[in-house]
């Protein structure tokens, strides 16, 4: 269920994000979705990691819902700061390299349910992250590509599969 939670909340702000880099919400006023969801993601890897320190799955899903919560507190800092994002971007290179190398391990798990959507997820994610690299550090003129594939991402890769996981539909 933790897993479901975290997901429909990265679905909503992937897709306030996505809205946002096509210039149809302000600043400061996506800032708060961003804050929130990276203060709530935050809870969830501590709880994943100090609830059962000894359980290497739970830890691991921790410590990688951190690169993810760290994300969005930084976008939620720089969207109030009004800086230009070239730190967070670097940070951006370093997820979506770990983010391809958790989906090429959990390429070993796949099955037609949770671990095939697990894997493809990871590799979607690892694009995304990229191209905020691309987009922040490099300063690539990418933006609306960047925005409408976000978009995809919160509803295939957050909203949708933590829907079904909170509904019971899909199970982990």
């Amino acid at each position: 269920m933790m897993l479901g939670l975290t997901l429909l909340y990265v679905g909503a702000v992937l897709f306030v994000n996505g809205i946002w880099l096509l210039g149809k919400i302000g600043d400061r006023e996506v800032s708060v979705i961003n804050i929130l969801v990276g203060a709530l993601s935050f809870l969830v890897a501590v709880f994943l990691i100090f609830n059962d320190p000894g359980n290497s799955t739970a830890v691991s899903a921790g410590a990688f819902t951190f690169l993810f919560s760290f994300t969005y507190l930084w976008v939620g800092a720089n969207q109030l700061l009004k800086v230009d994002g070239r730190g967070l971007g670097w940070f951006c290179l370093f997820v979506s390299i770990t983010a391809a190398v958790v989906g090429i391990n959990s390429v070993s798990s796949i099955s037609w349910t949770f671990g095939f959507w697990n894997t493809i997820n990871w590799f979607a994610w690892a694009v995304l992250w990229f191209g905020f690299f691309a987009l922040l550090a490099l300063a690539k003129n990418i933006k609306k590509s960047v925005a409408i594939y976000t978009l995809f991402c919160a509803i295939f890769t957050g909203w949708v599969p933590g829907v079904l996981i909170l509904h019971g539909i899909m199970s982990t």
